[in-house]
């Protein structure tokens, strides 16, 4: 049978998304190309906000009105929260929980209950994953699941608790992947820095194992999200020494107010978070540093607002990754007698956290303006718009997350080049 994937979310969905194709693929059934009708059509759901579940829905429909005739099978968490409300969707066939889509190979020939879902807190097993469609760059799904439920999240829910598999075995699939012709490797999970839950290991030993791998050519390794209060002296010491580790991090910070982000239930204060990045700067002077960010969550006062924004204009971080809160079933924050910030002010915080991040960008990407790099050339290619010319270009990051264009050269795709940084407009 003709085979779709559509994936929405984070990497780690596309990752695993990945890994089911091959899964597929390996038991005779066959892609679909671009424009192609196929017979069973899999929708891989994010549902980290309201306007995920939105854009979960919207998917669904396009999906169903063009390949009229195939089977709709919807997983992921959006999937996992809400399996009755997509059920009721027209044209969903079948609604299949986290655990139950990693046994869609097997399933796929003789599914019977339109919902399987099962209780992902009870799951134990940990289903590997990384993806291969992107030659260049594979997402290693290192760790699943999350322990700390804070106020506003629903991921314990959709994800279950915190697992991981070996060392060794994650060390032999990124050989794999190495060996297969990817490049750069990125660290994917819910929440890697807790890393060890289901065999007894560390984070940083995986980071050294990983590090130690010997491959025929050059290759580079990025960490994902990684919570402050796990992201140590020790592993940010060993990513400044280490021979493949690139200078980038990305921290979830969710709000600059301690206030907050006691409501939050997060495990950490404001001023952990500067010592993590003032320590990134002080051994890794040009590292890039993305911080996630959410606003307008319950009882964030415009007082607390304005301590939020003052922090982050004090922070040398890079870019900022802005989430505007929505109500989520079954989390705490709902049953606190709190200030509700109104959608509007949600909505103006959200951009005004947008116009900080664009500045900080443009001022990271100016201070390195000469600066030595090496980049990755990636294979797409874009119409150059600024001439009249029928010319193309080819995109690549450097090693602290600089994008860089030159003309399209097919030569130049997957492999490593060292350049100095140019002007950006």
């Amino acid at each position: 049978m003709k085979i779709s994937f559509t994936t929405l979310g984070c990497k780690l969905n596309f990752a695993e998304s990945s890994a089911l194709g091959k899964a597929l693929l390996e038991r005779g059934h066959t892609r679909a190309k671009q424009g192609e009708s196929a017979d069973i059509c899999i929708i891989n759901t994010c549902s980290v906000t309201d306007a995920a579940d939105h854009k979960d829905r919207q998917m669904i429909h396009r999906i169903r009105r063009q390949n009229p005739n195939a089977i709709v099978i919807v997983t992921g968490c959006y999937a996992q929260l809400k399996p009755q409300e997509i059920a009721h969707i027209e044209g969903v066939d079948y609604v299949l929980g986290q655990d139950e889509k990693f046994r869609l190979p097997e399933l796929i020939n003789r599914l019977e209950a339109r919902i399987q879902i099962s209780p992902i807190r009870e799951v134990d097993d940990f289903h590997g994953a990384y993806s291969k469609d992107d030659r260049t760059r594979c997402f290693l799904k290192v760790q699943d699941g999350c322990n700390y439920f804070c106020s506003y999240c629903t991921i314990p829910l959709a994800r279950g608790k915190s697992r991981n598999p070996s060392i060794h075995s994650l060390v032999e699939q990124a050989k794999e992947a190495l060996e297969g012709g990817a490049k750069e490797i990125i660290l994917s999970g819910v929440n890697i820095g807790d890393f060890g839950r289901s065999t007894g290991e560390r984070f940083i030993d995986l980071l050294r194992a990983l590090d130690e791998i010997e491959a025929k050519g050059e290759y580079r390794i990025r960490i994902s999200s990684c919570e402050p209060n796990l992201l140590s002296d020790e592993i940010i010491d060993f990513v400044a020494h280490s021979r493949h580790f690139a200078p980038h991090f990305h921290i979830p910070l969710q709000s600059g107010s301690n206030t907050v982000l006691k409501i939050m239930g997060r495990r950490y204060t404001r001023e952990l978070f500067a010592e993590r990045v003032a320590h990134i700067k002080a051994v890794m002077p040009h590292a890039f540093i993305g911080v996630d960010c959410m606003v307008g969550v319950r009882g964030e006062t415009e007082e607390c607002w304005a301590e939020y924004v003052d922090f982050i204009e004090s922070l040398p971080v890079s870019q900022l990754h802005v989430f505007t809160y929505s109500e989520r079933a079954n989390t705490r924050m709902l049953e606190m007698n709190l200030l509700v910030v109104p959608q509007k002010e949600r909505e103006r915080r959200s951009k005004q956290l947008h116009a900080i991040s664009a500045r900080k960008t443009a001022a990271f990407y100016k201070e390195h303006a000469g600066y030595e790099a090496t980049v990755l050339w990636e294979g797409k290619r874009t119409k150059r718009e600024d001439t009249g010319n029928e010319e193309y270009l080819m995109h690549g990051f450097t090693e602290n997350y600089i994008k860089v264009s030159c003309p399209f050269d097919k030569a130049k795709i997957n492999t490593f080049e060292r350049i100095t940084v140019p002007p950006q407009d």
